[in-house]
């Protein structure tokens, strides 16, 4: 049985409890995420790393250390911080909403958090005018919202959790890749096969720190990205992409490392002149790629959710000047 209390002050939440007999044998991070189910894995594992873990009195520094059934622990909760970006009147189309999360469809070119270079007028700033402050606050940081992301160059569809237990229902499918991610990109060339699977790890380059690059076994992330054709057109290919992963650039370092590259992508992506001529042309500036459809379980009423966006005007005029 697991003693759990809880204790806070002006430093934040301290929890303890011993180990459950079901947690014997796992590494800390997966059996303290089994003993405090509303936090995930990966925060536990970040709070392991930041020394904020104690087991048995010490301070547990490595996630991978193996648990044995009443082990006192102790997880020291930071207060969230405020998260330092304005409420700001920014047009959303909202696809859906209800009380726990909403769905959006996300234009090119909208940063979807505040970052270096993009101060304001981000998703989140859009979000917090939207909401009126009343998003999750997991992760540490003040009412984000924010499960997953998309590109700041890349359209379609993103959910938006606005309670705690929807981030958590929510993270939790990402986490087990049951989310159905479904994308359209316009690659060049003609895959070959026309549909198939790549799998690689995915991590930062060591040749240029804002590219993302396959890496070796026992680095960066696993992914996987299952990808089929859905029109030839001239010189280049529609393709839709299954992400059973979502890692950074996933879809652009996976299709490029098999010699198709997303057409528009500037990290990327070298285009014969043909191609270049075409995109100037069309004055089409970005990667050819969409979040077209969006699937999960509505993680608060159990319904299932199914969302589609249809291509937006910049993609289907590329699209119909490749057409043969």
């Amino acid at each position: 049985m697991n003693d759990r209390q809880s204790s806070t002050s002006s430093a934040g939440e301290v929890r303890t409890g011993t180990i459950p007999e079901s947690a014997a044998g796992l590494r800390i991070d997966a059996g303290l995420a089994q003993a405090e189910p509303d936090l995930s894995r990966e925060r536990i594992k970040s709070l392991i790393l930041e020394g904020a873990v104690t087991l048995g009195g010490r301070i547990a520094n490595r996630p991978s250390v193996k648990l044995a059934t009443g082990m006192a622990y102790a997880i020291a909760l930071p207060q969230a911080q405020p998260l330092d970006a304005e409420a700001q009147a920014i047009a959303l189309d909202i696809v859906f909403e209800d009380e726990h999360l909403l769905v959006v469809d996300k234009p090119a070119g909208l940063v979807v958090h505040p970052a270096a270079g993009h101060a304001d007028g981000t998703l989140v700033n859009a979000l917090l005018h939207h909401c009126r402050g009343q998003l999750s606050g997991i992760g540490g940081v003040a009412r984000p919202g924010i499960v997953h992301r998309i590109d700041k160059d890349t359209s379609g569809l993103l959910v938006v959790a606005k309670t705690d237990s929807a981030h958590l229902g929510l993270a939790a499918q990402f986490a087990e890749h049951s989310i159905n991610r479904r994308y359209v990109a316009v690659v060049q060339g003609r895959p070959n096969p026309a549909n198939g699977t790549v799998r690689g790890n995915i991590g930062r380059s060591d040749h240029d720190r804002k590219k993302m690059a396959l890496v070796g076994e026992g680095k960066g992330k696993h992914a996987v990205t299952h990808y089929s054709t859905e029109e030839r057109l001239r010189d280049a290919t529609r393709i839709e992409c299954r992400l059973e992963t979502g890692r950074t650039h996933q879809v652009r370092v996976h299709m490029a490392s098999i010699g198709h590259a997303l057409l528009g992508d500037p990290l990327y992506s070298r285009p014969p002149k043909p191609l270049r001529d075409l995109l100037r042309a069309a004055d089409f500036r970005r990667q050819a790629l969409h979040a077209q459809r969006l699937g999960f379980i509505h993680p608060v009423t159990g319904s299932e959710c199914d969302f589609f966006s249809p291509i937006p005007a910049d993609m289907a005029e590329l699209l119909d000047r490749l057409r043969v």
